[in-house]
């Protein structure tokens, strides 16, 4: 008879397992990768960022002190065919040497960086003028790195977040953000609402973007310097956001669904109000 209690291949494979591989094996290795991922994380507060945009952005800022430049030897190459400044020497290494230090679904690109994050200026000094994006706990690394992608293509002033409850900018973040993190500076507040009361104490207009709005954000009257507030999906915004903010608005979505992912309402908020502006100019 059968030996009932024998491993049976699972038949729900993974990307990078073997067919025939059991579920007991493949967790073994997954604990084997997980661990060895643990042993490669460097100390301390460092970001790690990869991926051909966002390394080769940061490699570029000169504000970015950088600890580690792992690379391949074809994504060496093209950084130096592409004259991208190495303010160290990069450590030629097969992509399993990247792949071990991330998790399996990154897609590293040859290019894995360890730096020290760029510093948070505080909020007294943002500069009144432009367009500034707050977000009001937005939690998921994917939607903030769209955002800031967002935010660099409008020109946005700064994006502010909280300490708490936001993701860290380096990782899957960075990896999304595609190289913006260089150039839109990231504040941190300890307080979203007395965040944005300084924020109304330097002349911004401030505007919450959640569905319940009263008015459309098309039709309001929006001035620079202009603050925009995004709350995380399924929530929106927090009632003393609300509270806090000149006005709470809405976009105007003509189809049959009428909420969107809160990084493609950030795109459309800052078209809307790039256009805006433009017309008061």
């Amino acid at each position: 008879m059968p030996d009932r209690h024998r491993q049976r291949p699972d038949s729900r494979q993974k990307a990078g397992t073997k067919p025939g591989t059991t579920h007991e094996q493949r967790e073994r290795r997954e604990r084997f990768q997980r661990a060895r991922r643990d042993t490669l994380r460097p100390e301390g507060d460092v970001s790690i960022l990869y991926g051909w945009h966002t390394v080769k952005a940061a490699l570029a800022n000169p504000e970015r002190h950088v600890r580690k430049l792992l690379a391949t030897e074809n994504a060496a190459r093209r950084l130096k065919e592409e004259n991208v400044p190495l303010p160290v020497a990069p450590e030629i290494v097969r992509p399993t040497a990247i792949a071990e230090r991330l998790s399996p679904d990154a897609v590293h690109q040859g290019l894995y960086l360890e730096a020290d994050p760029l510093p948070s200026p505080p909020i007294d000094d943002i500069e009144p003028k432009g367009t500034v994006l707050v977000l009001d706990q937005i939690t998921d690394p994917h939607n903030v790195g769209a955002i800031f992608r967002s935010a660099a293509a409008f020109g946005a002033t700064a994006i502010v977040t909280t300490a708490r409850h936001s993701p860290e900018a380096t990782g899957v973040l960075a990896k999304s953000a595609s190289g913006a993190l260089e150039h839109v500076p990231l504040i941190t507040v300890q307080n979203l609402a007395r965040g944005l009361a300084a924020l109304k104490q330097r002349g911004f207009f401030v505007v919450g973007l959640d569905s319940s709005g009263d008015s459309e954000l098309a039709g309001l009257p929006l001035r620079e310097p202009l603050a925009l507030v995004l709350g995380a999906e399924g929530r929106g915004l927090r009632q003393l956001t609300k509270d806090t903010c000149d006005h709470v608005a809405r976009l105007a979505l003509p189809g049959a669904i009428q909420s969107l992912n809160v990084s493609n309402a950030a795109a459309i908020a800052l078209h809307i109000a790039n256009g805006k502006l433009a017309s008061r100019a």
